[in-house]
């Protein structure tokens, strides 16, 4: 009975593609999981969103959504326009110790950043990983700027007393997409790893999201360190990219 909250350095670096990997490979050891996603925006009702995405690859249906607004913009700002009601982060912490009774894991993924608005009082993911006492894992985009993203996640975190389940990048060159790690990219690396004061928890292929079910599952094993149930060294990744 476990909650894990994923979150990122910012919008469109691989959050739902890592939390799908987590969830394929706590539901091949089995004992329950479910995957919440407090508030989906940019979505119409009825559109595939990011538990869709989730369920195609990992195969979990345990899945939750509290609210949705058309527009791609912060939970608060999309509430707003839409005229319809703000999430109240306090009755998610709520369903979400509910799940977490007879489930093996809960996995909460965030809207955009950890700080990012959910209501016009400010109730952040970071206000609602403190309150149920969950570590974050943070996806961070390899690429040039992601020092200065992740420093400012980190601090965030440490600052409002909520840990570090890890750091994990949520697209890294493979040989399949026909990128190569730049050399921003491959000088990240360690710098990532001193940030985070551990190693990588892992990195997931570029184009990982586009794999049937059971290749992402191969993936998502290779891809993910140990704690996330994965065999990912991050050692051995650092040695072979890194500078």
């Amino acid at each position: 009975m476990s909650i894990l909250i994923v979150s990122g350095t910012g919008t469109e670096i691989g959050k739902t593609i890592v939390t799908a990997a987590v969830a394929a490979l706590a539901a091949a050891r089995g004992g329950g999981v479910a995957v919440v996603k407090p508030v989906q925006t940019g979505m119409a009702p009825g559109e595939p969103g990011d538990l869709a995405t989730v369920s195609r690859l990992a195969g979990v249906r345990d899945t939750h959504e509290y609210a949705r607004y058309p527009d791609p913009l912060s939970p608060a700002a999309a509430a707003r326009l839409s005229g319809l009601p703000a999430l109240s982060l306090g009755q998610v912490a709520t369903d979400i110790r509910k799940l977490s009774e007879d489930r093996a894991l809960v996995l909460v993924e965030g809207a955009g950043g950890l700080l990012v608005r959910y209501d016009e009082e400010g109730a952040t993911l970071a206000d609602l990983a403190r309150d149920l006492g969950a570590p974050v894992l943070v996806v961070a985009d390899p690429r040039l700027g992601t020092l200065n993203h992740t420093a400012l996640t980190l601090e965030s975190m440490a600052a409002r007393g909520v840990d570090l389940a890890g750091v994990v990048l949520g697209s890294w060159p493979h040989e399949d997409s026909g990128e190569v790690p730049d050399l921003a990219m491959r000088c990240n690396l360690r710098d990532l790893e001193t940030l985070a004061a551990r190693p990588l928890a892992g990195a997931l292929p570029a184009g990982a999201g586009r794999l049937d079910a059971p290749e992402f599952l191969l993936a998502a094993r290779a891809g993910l360190g140990p704690t996330l149930g994965g065999s990912f060294d991050a050692a051995r990744f650092r040695e072979t990219w890194g500078l």
